[in-house]
């Protein structure tokens, strides 16, 4: 089975898309928060039981990210740009510390062992990913096409990172739906089409206000921009 991968990464592929979207709405939705805000969505997801790290840069994130995964974790994840630009993904599959269940999941026969396939990513060790937005009340939006994100990051997986660009921080939940369907969406939609040649779509949408499982989310704020 062929395994897409992109053809920009990071800043280089946000710019060759930004013509995708109003330049009012690039700089709103694509500008990284100042200090006081961050802090205050800090305050906010930890209020809410989801724990906070901060990095500087890429860098960073990537070494904060590794030290959080116990070796020999089952580490899943999507298709991410937050991820692919910090090199998490490099470094998991070269690593040798973990099992990467995505190469071994895009090796499977979708016909034969769909069930396998969906039970396997349902429910790995660790989840990494992203979000479209986190708000300044502690709540995290994401959105998708197909889902398949999703279920870990509510309750499937034993522990979920998410590596978030503070660009993505807005001020409530109205605000991270526009965010999402003017922002990211066409981004994320121009992207798929030069990528995997399909469309985009915001079939699904998560919102998680609060996590029960004390430690379960680790969200880590970036001081970079990076993703949609």
């Amino acid at each position: 089975m062929q395994v897409y991968q992109p053809l920009y990464t990071g800043g280089q592929m946000i710019k060759e898309l930004e013509p995708t979207v109003e330049a009012s709405i690039s700089r709103r939705f694509g500008t990284l928060a100042d200090d006081d805000r961050v802090k205050r969505a800090t305050a906010a997801l930890e209020a809410n039981g989801i724990k906070v790290l901060r990095a500087a840069g890429a860098a960073e994130a990537k070494q904060i990210v590794l030290d959080l995964i116990p070796d020999g974790s089952q580490v899943h994840h999507g298709a991410s740009q937050s991820l692919e630009v910090t090199g998490i993904i490099d470094a998991i599959e070269k690593s040798g510390r973990y099992e990467h269940l995505r190469p071994r999941i895009w090796s499977m026969d979708r016909k034969t062992q769909a069930d396998e396939i969906r039970r396997l990513g349902a429910s790995p060790d660790v989840m990494l990913g992203s979000v479209h937005a986190v708000t300044e009340t502690g709540s995290l939006i994401t959105a998708s096409m197909g889902g398949s994100q999703l279920g870990p990051y509510v309750s499937g997986a034993g522990r979920v990172i998410l590596v978030v660009g503070t660009q993505k921080i807005v001020s409530n939940l109205e605000e991270g739906l526009r965010r999402i369907n003017d922002y990211a969406f066409p981004l994320e939609d121009a992207r798929a089409q030069v990528t995997y040649g399909i469309r985009s779509a915001v079939n699904k949408v998560l919102i998680i206000n609060r996590e029960v499982v004390p430690g379960r989310i680790t969200v880590v704020f970036v001081d970079e921009v990076l993703g949609f």
